[in-house]
C-alpha cells in the first residue's frame, strides 16, 4: 500500500502499540494482561509496519527472523518450570524475588513473569511470521 497517510500515523501508533504490549506484559498475573494479549498486540505493531511500509518492514521491527523468536519463547516458557523443580515444587510453582529499590519500595520480580515472556515471544514471532507470509507477493 503506498499512502502517505498510513505511514505517517503508522510512525505515531506504532511505538505506543510496543508500548502498550510492554505494560500489558508487565502487569501480567497480577491484573488482566500478561504475554498472550501483550504479544498480539505488539504483532499489531508489527503488522501495521507491514501494510505501510512491506513485509521486510514488519520482519526488520524483530532483531531474529520471526520463527526464531518463537522458539526462544517457547524456550523461555519452559525454562520457566525449572526453578520450581529445583525448589522441590510442583511445576510452574510461582517463586518470587523481591527487588530492593530503596526507600522501602520494591518490584516482584518472579517465575510467572518468564513465562509471560515466553508466552509474548511465542506470539510475536508466529504472528509476525504469519502476516508476513501472508503480505508476501511473488515477483
Amino acid at each position: 500500500m503506498n499512502s502517505l497517510i498510513l505511514r505517517a500515523a503508522t510512525r505515531a501508533l506504532a511505538p505506543l502499540l510496543l508500548m502498550l504490549a510492554l505494560f500489558l506484559l508487565w502487569r501480567g498475573h497480577n491484573e488482566p494482561g500478561g504475554g498472550f494479549i501483550a504479544g498480539l498486540v505488539a504483532a499489531s505493531a508489527a503488522a501495521l509496519q507491514g501494510i505501510a511500509f512491506g513485509p521486510v518492514a514488519a520482519r526488520r521491527m524483530l532483531v531474529l527472523p520471526p520463527i526464531a523468536v518463537a522458539g526462544l519463547g517457547l524456550a523461555l516458557a519452559l525454562l520457566s518450570i525449572v526453578p520450581s523443580a529445583f525448589a522441590g515444587l510442583p511445576a510452574m510453582e510461582a517463586l518470587w524475588a523481591k527487588i530492593d529499590l530503596g526507600g522501602g519500595a520494591y518490584v516482584p520480580l518472579g517465575t510467572p513473569l518468564l513465562f509471560d515472556i515466553g508466552v509474548f515471544l511465542v506470539v510475536l514471532g508466529s504472528v509476525v511470521a504469519l502476516v508476513a507470509a501472508l503480505e508476501h507477493q511473488p515477483h
